[in-house]
């Protein structure tokens, strides 16, 4: 079972001159999900090497029991500090593909060509796609092979204007994931903000906040083929 891991590698918060990147736990859960099943991790991002980390999100009120299985284990610390780059990538080397969240998505995922390519390829070959929190950014230009958004029909959740209204990043973030998927088509869902939450449709896997990480890559997980 081959899952590949695509992280951002944008570290700006708009011009607000302080720094974003991954969220720590939409990354250390779902690792951890897919290493304990005996799942081959690859991580890749588009400039490769270490992927920039939200630094608020490894604050000690966001530590879970992932992020602090994460600073306890060195060989993940290593896999994530030598990132493959995402050019590099193919569908066809892997069972499936998750996309942890936090801002960075946003700006560089979101746009990426290579990454908007590979997850049509997931897509055109029914394999599973998971994404967390702000990663359903991603899906603001894929297109299914019928020229429709891929996400037009489907039901999804992500971040919600809520939430990110609560962080106070409403006009800095280069759009709001939840009106973007809605307006993409999607059959956007959501719960109260903060709780989990994970939307299935097809082979296709969305969680609405950093609490919904770990349900999200089991959830992905379970659709793998044995």
């Amino acid at each position: 079972m081959k899952i590949l891991m695509v992280l951002t590698s944008h570290d700006q918060l708009g011009n607000t001159g302080k720094k974003t990147g991954f969220w720590l736990e939409e990354f250390a859960a779902p690792y951890y999900i897919f290493k304990d099943a005996g799942a081959e991790v690859t991580l890749a991002s588009p400039k490769g090497g270490r992927p920039p980390l939200d630094p608020k999100s490894d604050e000690p009120d966001f530590q879970t029991e992932a992020t602090k299985r994460f600073h306890q284990d060195p060989d993940a610390q290593q896999v994530l500090a030598t990132t493959a780059k995402l050019a590099d990538m193919k569908e066809s080397d892997f069972d499936a593909v998750f996309y942890p969240g936090g801002h960075g998505p946003l700006w560089d995922l979101a746009e990426d060509k290579k990454s908007i390519s590979l997850i049509e390829n997931f897509f055109a070959a029914d394999k599973p796609i998971g994404a967390v929190c702000h990663a359903p950014g991603i899906f603001r230009h894929t297109l299914r092979k019928d020229g429709k958004p891929l996400v037009s029909g489907k039901s999804v959740t992500g971040f919600t204007n809520g939430e990110e209204a609560a962080v106070e990043l409403v006009d800095v973030v280069p759009f709001l994931v939840e009106d973007m998927l809605k307006q993409k088509g999607g059959n956007y869902s959501k719960k109260e903000d903060w709780a989990p939450y994970v939307v299935v449709d097809g082979k296709l896997v969305t969680g609405q906040n950093p609490a919904s990480s770990e349900e999200t890559a089991q959830t992905l997980m379970g659709l793998i083929p044995v």
